[in-house]
């Protein structure tokens, strides 16, 4: 793994901070301040002051150190409100970016070929652990190793200023200790790496069992999904005990860096003296600056380096694979547009992982532009499945959709949102105005355009009640019931344009009463509408009825199904029941 990926995707995102970053340096030079002029000013205090008999001159330079560390200590309150200008926005702009992609890969796994790379537990563990990961990591890397780092910057610069000799003697060992550290870098990078993944490839195997709980339980193979999640598990912990042993890079690095130059400052230092090639006070000084500025900084780097700023660069390095634009196989020259909306689906067969059994196996049906098509069926056999794959939202592993004979797949986009739209049971109303909520398909609608889509689906009542269309509605909706969501949300696809309108039982918090006018009025306001059915009403109202059974679905009229499928007749007691 290279550290070029994560410096982009960090640099990239830190690019709106830099005059926070800016007074984060500044601030953090004037915390340094004492570090960088102790050992000068207790050198002062002893050479000019105590040994030459003149104590108040000692105390004075002393006083003046005091007041350098009054000084960084107002430099370190200053920080933290630029701390986290930094932090705090990267978090916003990281975990946007990870969403998206780990939204795309998801997406594409799910609507690409089975083969697919990239797993939902993999997005899930990036979302909820990885970016917020980067964004702790970072603000104490920001808080701490940036001010240890400083000061042991800040402590060598002193020292050559007081003492140069032992200061090559320290900026040597220091330069060999980094090298060894940053040699065997790599070994933590990479075994801190698979940590990372092993903890990726739980979540998916997980996942993977979670969502196949019933074919697991079916097929008997409960022990097999527990040993497949026990192999990852275990497989991650030996990866956490390799990446222990690698940290013992520590004990060398430190001997190097902080012990070496310590003891030889100690050790030569009477001779220097003698040959007056230091003063006692250079001695004390030297030996502060290595003692209270060097150490710690060379610790903290071991320590932090070995963890946190290695935590911080892997994990990076990996959200920048997932923010990164899949690998797409090039697209084969196609219409980009329909002429018609006729939807055909031929020979669909969709499962939602390569070993659960098909949801739709085989499924072939043809919804010419302008039908009303309900979608009946017990539960579990696929009719939300169908809803998705109708919508363009999952691809079927064999067999496609066409909207007026051009593939999904092959249409544009945008064109695609606009002509087909799909209301989902949950109603998904978000925080602005009931205006915002209600034309966020057709954001140019005119006020008489929502009146009559409000007028149409019954809504009048609740946005009288909410003061207009330009009331507040908070996020989540407030006050609104969920019959109430449900019905924006279904006069929101009122207004849409589209010709092509799916309703997954859209409205099964509305009473009957409400649930025919709704459909009535969708019906009736031209272009292809599909119900998937929560009352045997929504049936008996449409055109036509596919009956999904798990094995041959039907398709019919109401009477005509009633009379031949025992299923359907079945289902038909049990609603009015």
């Amino acid at each position: 793994m290279t550290a070029a990926p994560a410096a982009r995707l960090l640099h990239r995102h830190l690019r709106g901070q830099w005059p926070a970053m800016r007074r984060l340096a500044l601030w953090s030079a004037v915390e340094s301040l004492p570090a960088f002029a102790s050992g000068l000013l207790l050198a002062r205090a002893i050479d000019d002051g105590f040994l030459a008999r003149r104590p108040l001159t000692g105390l004075g330079w002393l006083a003046a150190l005091a007041v350098l560390q009054a000084v960084g200590a107002l430099g370190t309150r200053r920080i933290y409100p630029w701390l986290a200008a930094t932090v705090e926005p990267l978090r916003d702009s990281l975990v946007g970016a990870v969403v998206t992609g780990a939204l795309r890969r998801t997406i594409d796994r799910v609507t690409g070929p089975a083969s697919a790379s990239g797993g939902a537990g993999a997005g899930i563990s990036q979302v909820t652990e990885q970016a917020e990961a980067v964004r702790a990591l970072l603000g104490t890397a920001l808080r701490n190793v940036r001010q240890m780092l400083a000061a042991g910057i800040a402590a060598l610069l002193g020292l050559t200023l007081l003492a140069p000799l032992p200061a090559l003697t320290a900026a040597v060992s220091v330069t060999l200790a980094l090298a060894l550290f940053g040699a065997l870098l790599g070994v933590q990078v990479r075994r801190y790496r698979t940590v990372v993944r092993d903890a990726e490839r739980i979540g998916e195997a997980a996942t993977e069992i979670v969502q196949g709980a019933r074919d697991v339980v079916a097929c008997a193979a409960e022990p097999r999904a527990a040993r497949t999640v026990g192999e990852a598990v275990d497989a991650q912990a030996g990866a956490l005990r390799a990446f222990a042993r690698s940290r013992l890079v520590r004990l060398p690095v430190l001997a190097l860096g902080v012990h070496l130059p310590l003891l030889a400052l100690l050790a030569l230092s009477p001779r220097l003296v003698e040959e007056h090639r230091l003063t006692t006070g250079q001695v004390a000084g030297g030996v502060s600056y290595l003692v209270t500025g060097l150490q710690p900084a060379m610790v903290l780097l071991v320590d932090a380096g070995g963890t946190l700023l290695l935590s911080l660069a892997v994990v990076l390095g990996r959200l920048a694979e997932v923010c990164a634009e899949p690998l797409r196989a090039p697209r084969v020259a196609a219409p980009v547009t329909a002429t018609s909306y006729d939807l055909e689906a031929e020979h669909v067969t969709f499962a939602y992982s390569a070993e659960a059994a098909p949801v739709l196996a085989d499924l072939s049906l043809h919804v010419p532009e302008g039908t009303h098509l309900a979608v009946v069926g017990p539960s579990g056999t696929g009719k939300s499945t169908l809803a998705d794959v109708l919508a363009g939202l999952v691809r079927p592993q064999r067999g496609g959709v066409t909207l007026g004979k051009v593939p999904l797949p092959d249409l544009d986009e945008a064109q695609l949102r606009s002509a087909v739209v799909l209301i989902p049971q949950e109603s998904y109303v978000f925080a602005g105005t009931l205006r915002e909520n209600l034309t966020y398909l057709r954001p140019d609608a005119a006020t008489a355009d929502i009146d009559e889509a409000v007028d149409a689906i019954d809504l009048a009542g609740t946005v009288e009640r909410l003061g207009g269309y330009d009331a507040a509605v908070p996020p989540g909706g407030g006050s609104l019931s969920q019959g109430e969501r449900q019905l924006v949300t279904l006069a929101r696809a009122y207004l849409s344009a589209a010709p092509v309108t799916i309703l997954d039982e859209a409205t099964c918090h509305l009473h009957p009463a409400a649930e025919a006018r709704a459909e009535r009025a969708l019906a009736a306001r031209g272009g292809t509408l599909i119900v998937i059915a929560h009352r045997i009403s929504s049936a008996q109202r449409a055109q036509r009825v596919l009956l999904l059974d798990g094995s041959a679905p039907q398709l019919g009229t109401h009477e005509t199904l009633l009379a031949l499928s025992p299923l359907y007749a079945e289902l038909v007691g049990h609603w009015r029941t």
